[in-house]
């Protein structure tokens, strides 16, 4: 009776992170196209330069309370080892500084942001750098781990995770090839900034949401 009511409590466990796991997923997955078209109810059309300077729109507390509720969730995410716990520590603090520390406002006079906002600014965009290889972390290096012996669905799933890891690492990499960019540049007037964060932010919501067992679940035996 005691080891029914044990392995009763582990399915109900596990079943509690892969709920976890999917929320993170969805909610990420969901993030950019809320604000894009929240805004264009609320200020109008038009795609604002990056996910951050949706702080300064009417998707003010949505992106918000979207970046604090994805970091509570990796602060409440408990993987295999301390690595998957150290890692979602930090992607947790990442993210709480990139949602809370504000980006500067947009302005289109050169010297018009003050040396505070500059600094913030600085903060701001050094921790979504951080999140974004934390996030690239997680997927290629942890949600990859497993079996020696994987089933073909894990190993589709890996291939997903590796996909989405490299993804967001190169999304990364180009957020901070724009960025060292004058703001002059014609990649501006196209949002680069925004569609790479979009796109690194999909691609981690994809990974969390696989695995979540989303999809690809295995079969039962």
């Amino acid at each position: 009776m005691s080891k029914m009511i044990d392995i009763r409590v582990h399915e109900t466990h596990a079943l509690s992170y892969m709920t976890l796991r999917r929320t993170i997923g969805l909610t990420a997955i969901a993030l950019p196209l809320v604000l894009v078209f929240g805004k264009w109810l609320v200020d109008g059309p038009g795609v604002a330069r990056s996910i951050s300077a949706y702080y300064y729109t009417g998707m003010r507390d949505v992106m918000v309370g979207s970046l604090c509720a994805i970091a509570l969730f990796l602060l409440s995410y408990k993987g295999y080892d301390r690595r998957d716990d150290w890692t979602g520590n930090i992607a947790c603090a990442l993210a709480l500084a990139v949602a809370l520390v504000p980006t500067a406002p947009p302005t289109i006079t050169p010297g018009a942001v003050t040396r505070l906002q500059s600094i913030l600014s600085g903060v701001h965009s050094l921790s979504a750098g951080g999140f974004f290889l934390t996030l690239a972390y997680f997927s290629y290096c942890l949600f990859t781990k497993g079996d020696a012996h994987s089933t073909p669905r894990k190993i589709w799933r890996n291939r997903i995770y590796r996909s989405c890891g490299i993804i967001i690492a190169l999304c990364a990499l180009g957020l901070g090839l724009v960025h060292g960019l004058p703001d002059t540049a014609f990649v501006h007037q196209w949002r680069a900034t925004f569609w790479l964060e979009a796109v690194g932010i999909w691609a981690f919501g994809w990974s969390w949401f696989t695995k979540g067992e989303g999809i690809l679940r295995d079969l039962e035996i």
